[in-house]
Formats: structure tokens, sequence, C-alpha cells
């Protein structure tokens, strides 16, 4: 096998990416073929292709209507259609790396045994799977709450689960070396009496902080919650106290203090003999869960009775049931299950991308839906595969037996799993780019409706082919109809309009498969490959400013601190600018004679670049622009449409109050989302640059006269929703800056398309201004602006008009609506039209990347990644 030198790999690869410097080197570092020396064999991902396609042909060939080889590359070729990630992408074929292929795995808590030595064995377990390449979750609420005794000399009470979460969280960073990466997941039940100390744990600095944590919300605590009622905690938490009189009279008397563990047992009672009890009061609890993920980010929370409640495995009792998630929570599983994960390019299926004429293919979809589905049940078999060339290597190993036992006993509990459901986990990547290739802007009625009918064809020809595979090759062993049929999702399934009576008989006949098929997880890598947006979010940002060090002083742009020399440059999104190639590329080559789209949108001014930006797709439509509440709807949508659950980060900008991120959660709670994370804007430190000067501070308080309102201004117009209400929001603006500001909540589309993005009004007399606005050749004219407003409205914003024409920038108007205002009030609305003219202020982000140093970092996804290295947490 012929090696090559990392240069000419590099040159190679950067051909193929088409200059792309951040996919080559990613590609390389991550997904090429290369020995334990370093020595690569393959010099693009053409050749890793044709690696993964020969393999997967080889197990297709052991089934009936098996695929050709030359079909299994066609459709992975050029990260086009359906594409491999992370441990598959890096595994298959490669006999230099003994690893799974599996991404993430849960493990069990032994019995649920609380002793040390089941303590132990926990971290063994984890550290013996990330070593390969394995992310891991698992749940504590199993330990003892702090104040328990335990069952042996020891007389005082025990520090409780969550002594044991820097112990975890420790392991897991120092399995992190070299190129190895350790991503963990702890989870607690709300149930759990130690609840509070768990959530408070990241709090300190440097603690816990080679872990994630969630908390499992079970639905009679929202209920509590939103009762503001009191709430009984538990050890063991599935505890039924109602059975223990003598705690529930004291409980109804009165008796029972707050935020204190009780012992339930009694001397003449040995039943409870272990088992503890807390009054709570939820919603203290709840705005404590609320107000740290606002400070820190976490925890995420998990809506568990709707994870459990949905998922098809959890219907075969309890060897199946999900105990807790992966790091990034997309994959809720049962002890010692894992799964592997593949992703369908969506962008690929929009014909005539950025044009009038653009459409969704919906027949080549399912081709490959159908295709990309076998493919995963065949990756269950290579990972059977590696499973057992792991277990003949530590057979092999030279320590004694008792010193393997552990890691051999753990690799043949999840080849069991992998046997007994073959779960896989058939996602997507590129939603943002496909709604935005498609003339919908991102988070708007419109592509929400064309998002979920995505969704629920993709889910329905997954399981249909699911079910076509098990007439060919096999049932997964464990399947029984008579289990599942009163599953809420596959009922869902089979009762969705694009559901056969052909598969429904032969549903009946031969079963499914795989015992749970679909996610949405983190597509960081494969997102950069594919050179398109992230899972089901929406662009981060079309075009942010990189930096990099420079000994060329013509390139500096500043000097730091220690003298050294730094250059700033654009970083495009690739599909803007593929927009601006279908849309002005044309015009400005011939004119300017230009070399390419994107040298020219590097080189322009940035006031050339923001009308650019204004006319395209992505406008309003990035990850601090979509409306919060949107959003976590679409996030619900989808959710219906999954079996295990989806990955998604709703970022929120820094001055967002708790209580509406207290709103959020409950929003998501009620739609029926499986679980969410926020990212409030400095809740961690680091800063992303915009392509803006900073704003200059100001000292003193200087008094304004307002300037003198012209006859007519040009307008920005923008569609918010809040709630369930739409409001079109025209702000005037004097001189680039916005002077006053309208708020119409009952126009429809005979006056004014939701695609006009700019206008003018004119001031005809006191209280009646007329709007024009033209989009493309028809003309919208709305006599009177006014008469669309209620006279709250005309208050209120006169009051914001006042403010702006006096000087008050957009930033301080906010900070006082996020003060006072609930989510879904008429001042939010105001404040998300003011937010499009904060000019430049700094975005904060996480801390530097441990990678490279970079302090460029985005939330997305549920992850934090380098947009300098492409370094992810969740790697």
């Amino acid at each position: 096998m012929k090696s090559y030198s990392r240069n000419l790999v590099f040159k190679k690869s950067l051909q193929y990416f088409k200059g792309d410097e951040l996919a080559a080197n990613v590609w390389i570092d991550k997904y090429a073929l290369k020995d334990k020396k370093g020595y690569i064999y393959e010099q693009t991902p053409e050749d890793m292709h044709i690696r993964l396609a020969k393999e997967l042909s080889r197990i297709e060939n052991k089934y009936p209507n098996a695929l050709s080889e030359e079909k299994i590359f066609s459709v992975l070729n050029n990260f086009k259609y359906i594409i491999p990630q992370g441990s598959p992408m890096f595994g298959i074929g490669n006999d230099f790396a003994l690893t799974s292929l599996s991404n993430c795995f849960v493990i069990g808590s032994n019995d649920n045994s609380d002793s040390y030595g089941s303590i132990m064995r926990t971290d063994e377990e984890q550290v013996q799977l990330m070593k390969r390449r394995g992310g891991v979750g698992h749940d504590i609420s199993h330990l003892r709450p702090s104040g328990a005794m335990a069952n042996n000399s020891v007389l005082k009470g025990m520090a409780g689960s969550t002594l044991y979460m820097e112990r975890y969280s420790n392991s897991t960073r120092e399995v992190s070396q070299g190129d190895r990466r350790g991503a963990l997941m702890l989870s607690t039940d709300v149930r759990h009496p130690d609840t509070e100390k768990f959530i408070d744990a990241k709090l300190e600095t440097g603690k816990v902080t080679g872990a994630n944590i969630s908390v499992k919300i079970t639905d009679k605590f929202m209920e509590a919650v939103n009762k503001n009622e009191d709430f009984i905690q538990t050890f063991p938490i599935d505890l039924d106290i109602n059975n223990h009189t003598a705690f529930t009279e004291s409980l109804l008397n009165g008796e029972i203090e707050y935020d204190k563990l009780y012992d339930l047992q009694y001397k003449q009672d040995n039943e409870y003999k272990g088992c503890y009890a807390k009054r709570i009061k939820a919603r203290k609890l709840w705005n404590k869960i609320i107000f740290n993920a606002w400070k820190s980010a976490e925890p995420g929370v998990l809506f568990w009775d709707k994870v459990t409640s949905e998922s098809p495995a959890d219907s075969y009792g309890n060897n199946w049931k999900s105990i807790s998630c992966n790091p990034c929570g997309e994959l809720p599983l049962c002890e010692y299950d894992s799964c592997r994960l593949l992703a369908i390019n969506l962008y690929s299926y929009v014909e005539n991308p950025f044009t009038e004429k653009a459409s969704f293919n919906f027949n080549l979809f399912k081709e490959h839906i159908n295709i990309a589905q076998r493919l995963m049940d065949d990756i269950v078999d290579l990972e059977i595969e590696k499973i057992n060339s792991i277990l003949n290597k530590i057979k092999q190993d030279p320590e004694p037996l008792d010193l393997k036992k552990v890691e051999l006993e753990l690799w043949e509990k999840i080849k069991i799993k992998a046997q007994g459901g073959r779960r896989t986990g058939l996602g997507i990547t590129a939603e943002g780019d496909m709604l935005a290739a498609l003339g919908m802007r991102y988070g708007l009625k419109e592509s929400n409706d064309f998002s979920e009918l995505v969704h629920e064809f993709l889910a329905v020809e997954s399981y249909k082919t699911s079910i076509q595979l098990a007439k060919e090759r096999g049932s997964f062993p464990i399947w029984s109809k008579e289990k599942e049929k009163k599953n809420p999702f596959i009922d869902r399934i089979i009762n969705s309009r694009y559901f056969s009576a052909e598969s429904m008989v032969d549903y009946g006949l031969y079963g499914r498969r795989n015992i749970a098929n679909l996610t949405i997880a983190p597509t960081g890598s494969v997102s950069l490959l594919s050179q398109t947006t992230s899972g089901i979010e929406p662009v981060f940002l079309p075009y942010y400013k990189r930096r990099r060090k420079t000994d060329d002083p013509n390139k500096s742009v500043f000097k730091d601190d220690v003298g050294d020399m730094w250059e700033e440059y654009r970083v495009f999104h690739h599909k803007f600018i593929d927009w601006f190639k279908v849309n002005y590329w044309d015009n400005v080559k011939d004119r300017l004679q230009v070399d390419s789209p994107k040298d020219w949108l590097q080189n322009c001014s940035s006031d050339v670049l923001e009308m650019y930006l204004k006319e395209s797709p992505y406008y309003k439509a990035t990850s601090a622009d979509v409306d919060y509440l949107g959003k976590v709807e679409l996030q619900g949508r989808i959710q219906k449409w999954i079996d295990h659950s989806i990955s998604v980060t709703v970022n929120m900008p820094e001055d967002v109050s708790v209580k509406t991120v207290s709103d959020v959660y409950n929003l998501a709670h009620k739609v029926g989302c499986k679980g969410l994370t926020i990212y409030r804007e400095g809740s961690r430190s680091g800063v992303l640059l915009s392509d803006k000067e900073k704003e200059n501070k100001e000292g003193g308080i200087i008094y304004n006269n307002a300037p003198k309102r012209p006859e007519t201004i040009i307008c920005d117009i923008y569609n918010i929703t809040r709630g369930k209400q739409p409001f079109t929001i025209l702000v005037g603006l004097l001189n680039n800056k916005p002077y006053e500001i309208f708020a119409l909540e009952k126009l429809s589309n005979s006056e004014l398309s939701d695609r006009v993005t700019k206008g003018e009004i004119k001031k005809v007399k006191s209280k009646t201004y007329e709007l024009s606005a033209y989009y493309k050749e028809t003309k919208y004219v709305v006599n009177n602006i006014v008469d669309f407003m209620s006279k709250d409205e005309q208050k209120d914003t006169r009051k914001f008009s006042q403010m702006l024409r006096h000087g008050i920038k957009p930033k301080y108007i906010i900070e006082q609506i996020n003060e006072y205002a609930s989510i879904s009030s008429f001042d939010k609305v105001i404040a998300k039209a003011l937010s499009y003219y904060l000019n430049g202020e700094t975005i904060k982000q996480d801390k530097v990347c441990p990678s490279c140093g970079s302090n460029n970092l985005k939330h997305e996804t549920g992850c934090v990644t380098c947009l300098d290295c492409n370094w992810s947490k969740c790697n």
C-alpha cells in the first residue's frame, strides 16, 4: 500500500475542496486513512469513499437485492447525498485503528448498585469506550443522596451522588490525549433528592469540566411547577411515597420541612430500609435550573416522559428501557446500547437552487432514503465485526484475565445489544441551506411547514425500508408487533399519508429490521466537508472575520500586546457564495473583470456586502436572528418524526432575561420537544468578531434634540411573530439609523408581500403615514399604516420612536425591554426588530479552543465548535 506525504495530500485535497483549507485539513487530520506512525494512504476524500463503498458492498452481497459498489460510491462521492458520520467514516475499512463504528454509547449502573465497586466499574467502562472513539452517557440517579446512610460501619450520612460527578469528569479529561477525544453526558432524574446539588455542580470554576449535564424532567414535576405546588423527591426515584403512611400523614399535617432529607425506615417497618424522601417547592427548583442555564448554558433538560413514551425500543421492557443519553443529547439509549450515525445532505435535493424555478426532488430523495437505511443496516454488521475484532484483541493481550475482564464483559454486552436491536441513527444535514435554496426564510411558517413535511417523508420512507429489509434479511430478533402496537411513534408512522397498504401487510408479516432508526446529530465536521449548514440549524453567519498571524507588515491589521502581527480576512458560508453567483455574478464579472465570486466578496466594502446580504435568503435567518419561539416550535414539529431525539441549540442574546429562558423551556415542553439546550451570548467568555466596527463607548450624559422628520423616509420591513401573532415591523431610517418604528398586526399579503424588505414612509398629515414598497414588478401601497395598529400599539411605538429620535441606542432600549417583558409580549417584537441595529456588538462565546487556542467559537447543534480548526466538544 502506497503512502503519501502530508504536503501532497493537502495539495490534492485543497483542489478537491476548491481552495477550502479548513475542510482539507479537517479531512486529513480526522478521516484520511493513516497508520500509527502518521503515514497517509489516501490522497483525497474520493479515495476514502472508494474504501467505504468497497466495504459496504461486501456486506450488501451477503443479502438479496444487493446494492453495487458503483451505486454506493455514487451516493457517497463528494459528500453530495449520503454521508457516514464520524466513527463510520473513520473506521470502515480501516485496519490501522481498532475502533468501534458507534458514535455514542450509554452504559448501565450495574444492576442499580451504588457500591464503590459499581461506581468504579462505571468509571472504567466509560474510559474503555472513550479510548475507542465513543462518546458516553450515564445516569447517576441510582446513587444515594447526600445524607443517606451507607450499608457498612459508617454512621454519618454519605456525601451523595454528586460527589462522583468530578471523578467521571476527570476520567474523561484524562482519556482525552493526543488524537483521542473524551465526551461525557451525566444525567439525573428530577425526582432524586440531590437534583439541586447536581445542577449547581458546574457553577464553581474548574469543576466537572469534562462532562455535559442534563436533568431528566417528568411531566408530574412540570405540572407541579405550573401549579406552583410542592413536589416530593425520593430515593429510589421510582418509590411510591403514597404507600408510606407515616410520611404522607405528616406531610398532610404540615410537619414535613422543606428541603430536608427524611429517612423513611422505622424500627417496625423494614420495607423502607434505605429509602428517603424530600419535600421541595417545584417552582423554586425549576427557577434554579433556568437560572443556571441562563448563567452557564447548563444544565440541559430532557423531558423524560416524552422520551420514553415515544421510544419504540422502550416498548420492549426493562432491558431496552432508555436510561440516559449521549453527550450531545440526540440519542436516548438503554444500558450498553450504542448507535452509528449517517446524514443525508438535504441541500442536494434542491433543483435550480436560489432561483425562482427551485424545487425539491422528492423522487430522488425517496430513492436515497432507501439506500441510506440499507447502508445503516450494513454498518451494524460492520460494527459487529469490529466488536469481534476488539474482543479478539483483548483476549490476545498479555494482561492477566482479571485485569481485562471488565473490558471483555463490556464489549460482550454492547455486542448483544447491537445484535438484538440493530439500532440505526439516520439523520440529515443542510436544513438551513435547503430552505434558503428554495427561497424560504428559516423560522417563518412557510419554511417550518416544509421542514416538517420533509421529515415526515424521511421518517416514513426509512421505516418502510426497514420493513422491506426485515422481509429480505429478517427482523431484529426481539421484534413483536404486539409489544409495540400502542407506541405513539409507530402509530404515527403507519397512519402517515406516506405509508402504504403494502408496507402495512409486510409489517404484520415480517416486522422491522431495526428497533429505532432516526436521529438528528451534530454534523460539525460533516457540514464542513459538505460545505453546508449543520443539522437542522440555520446558517450561523453568512460571513465573519477570522484572524491569523502574519509576518508580512503589508498584511498586518494590528499588533497585539506581545508584538505579534495579525491579519483579518472574511470567511464566507459556501452556499451564500453560490447564491451570489446565481443572482449577481454575471453582472459583476463582466463589469469589473473579477476572477471569482469569492474574490469579489472578499474585497468589496462592508456596505456593499451588507447590501448583498439583505437581498439573500440568509438575511434575518442566522442563528442569532431566528425567533426563539419559532425555533423551538420547529424543533417540536420535527421531533414528531424522530424516534430518538434532536441535537440543537437555541442561541439567545447576552441581555436576554431569565424569564425569557424560562418561557422558552416551558414552550419546549408544551410543543413536544424531548430536550432543550440554550446558549446565551456572554454566558461564557471568548469573542467572535462581526464584520462591523466596534461601537464607541460614550461617557457622561448627553441630551439630544430630535432631528426634524423629512416628509418621506426610507424604512426596513420585518415580519416577526410573537406567540401566534404575526407583526409587520417598519423601522424608519434617517442617515441609515433607526428614527421611528411602527408595528402593524393586520396586514395581509394583498397589502404587502412577505418578501418585501424595503419601502418608503410618507407623512401625509398628523397620524396619517403612507407606505410604498416594491417587490420586483409589483408595487404595494398602504394608505395609512396607523389604521393597522391598535391604540396601545400606537402609544408604545410612539414611545420607542421618541427614544430613537433623541439618540438612545437600540442596545439600551432592548436591555430595558428584556428587564420586564415576557417572551411573548408586544415589546419583545420591538426588541427583536431593533436587534438588527446593534452595529457590531461583539458576540461573546465560549472559552478558547483547546486544540488551536482560537476564541473563534460557535454554539450549534448542542456543541461548541471552533470556526478556525473545527475542533468540537462533541468529538
